[in-house]
């Protein structure tokens, strides 16, 4: 087992995994920019080094800063929580190379999973369902125009190295596809020095479903039923449960072994998502990979009884997985993202210091966040403040706990998406089951 890990991270993922770490006996180092001095994950780790200022690519994305401060501090391993340089094979390689432990997929697997145009043929192979699209990446205009004819409108184009939301356009025409073409490679290129992109047909009013997996070393791969995080607004997660509403035990079955034998094909160990859009008959068609722990892990901790953090510190360090078959959810869970933001006005950013801060309890709720009375909200990151998770019996008792919980917290000082999740759980389609990508554009429109 690893004697002490950098956490090159910060806010609630970063204290979430000094939690795991401590129950593992594990010592923490926390990298730290001078705008998060004053983060719980500082107050919480072992030690902290600060590697710079406030913008990421001055600190959290600053390879030889994290680095030089794993060697000042002679850890053996480094956590990539999510986001940053979580899903960058080329950080895990120089990890490699210095002979720290990178707690994630070898390099190799991530940059195999992490371009879409690759994983979508790996998986092909392996007999999970497609939506119909390019076999491999599209080159020209001409090409994106006979390919979205040949597949029939509408069509999404995606960046293959392409991730929340950017890179991706829809098309409806012939017109709308020549821009949303060029207005995809543009972004593609831009945000992540790829400009590559591929097409497929674009489903109306889908469900977004995933499946988590956790993999070890000793060719023991694992499926923890699902999560239905179709609560998202521009391809940003809002709301997540576990299990699906629209879930049956025979189509679980069928998918959980689909989605082993693909994790397996790819030579994958530890943690990881497969997400899957679902249309109005019940058909699953693979979207990707997602090679890291995801914000919404909670969920499935509940309704599994288990600890993905502490699975994925015990995977990377050679261990055998202590569960051997796939996982069936008990009871039901859910998931609310406490942002700093303003669901009244865009939800626009609203950083600033929180005046009074004061997190609900009870039975079955849980709170995992970084903030506290009289923090100051830096300006430069995700604006995450709080996840709060309820568990149920079943899911109305959850949607019940979670809504008592919501009117329960009490932030004050910033505005936060807690409004959002009252009006949106208290909609008769929500607590029905009966939503699709569009609830929140809807919600907001007054249309439901």
């Amino acid at each position: 087992m690893f004697k002490k890990i950098l956490i090159a991270n910060r806010g609630e993922i970063a204290l979430r995994i000094i939690r795991a770490c401590r129950e593992l006996g594990i010592n923490t180092v926390a990298v730290h920019t001078e705008a998060d001095n004053n983060s719980l994950h500082v107050r919480y780790a072992d030690e902290d080094i600060c590697i710079g200022k406030g913008p990421s690519k001055e600190s959290y994305l600053n390879i030889p800063a994290i680095l030089s401060a794993a060697e000042i501090s002679d850890a053996d391993a480094i956590h990539p929580g999510y986001g940053f340089l979580a899903e960058n094979a080329h950080f895990a390689e120089i990890c490699e190379s210095c002979n720290v432990a990178f707690i994630g997929p070898t390099p190799g697997a991530m940059r195999l999973l992490g371009d879409k145009i690759e994983a979508r043929g790996l998986m092909k192979k392996n007999g999970l369902p497609m939506l119909p699209g390019s076999d491999g990446p599209v080159e020209s205009e001409d090409d994106a125009l006979r390919m979205a004819r040949k597949i029939g409108y509408p069509v999404i184009i995606k960046a293959s190295a392409g991730g929340g939301g950017r890179g991706m356009r829809v098309a409806h025409t012939d017109v709308s596809l020549s821009n949303a073409f060029l207005t995809a490679r543009s972004e593609a290129g831009a945000a992540f020095g790829n400009a590559q992109v591929y097409i497929e047909k674009f489903l109306e009013e889908p469900r977004h479903v995933e499946f988590q997996i956790i993999a070890d070393k000793h060719g023991h791969c694992i499926a923890l039923g699902e999560r239905d995080c179709t609560v998202q607004r521009k391809h940003q997660k809002l709301i997540e449960e576990s299990p699906s509403p629209i879930m049956t035990p025979e189509i679980r079955d069928k998918m959980m072994k689909m989605v082993v034998k693909g994790t397996q094909s790819a030579g994958y160990h530890t943690t990881g998502t497969m997400e899957f859009l679902v249309d109005k008959n019940l058909k699953f068609y693979f979207m990707e990979m997602n090679t890291r722990i995801q914000v919404e892990h909670t969920a499935t901790e509940m309704v599994c009884d288990l600890d993905l953090v502490k699975e994925q510190i015990r995977v990377a360090a050679g261990e055998e997985l202590k569960m051997k078959q796939n996982c069936t959810p008990r009871g039901h869970a859910l998931e609310c993202r406490i942002n700093a933001e303003d669901p009244e006005n865009d939800f626009r950013p609203s950083p600033g210091t929180i005046s009074s801060f004061h997190m609900p309890g009870g039975p079955g709720v849980r709170v995992d966040t970084h903030a506290y009375a009289g923090y100051k909200i830096p300006p430069y990151y995700d604006s995450l403040l709080a996840k709060l998770i309820t568990y149920g019996t079943d899911r109305q008792e959850a949607i019940q706990r979670m809504l008592r919980s919501l009117e329960e917290f009490v932030i004050e000082g910033v505005k936060t998406t807690i409004p959002f999740h009252l009006r949106a759980l208290n909609k008769d389609a929500f607590r029905e089951g009966q939503i699709s990508t569009n609830f929140v554009e809807l919600l907001m429109n007054n249309k439901i």
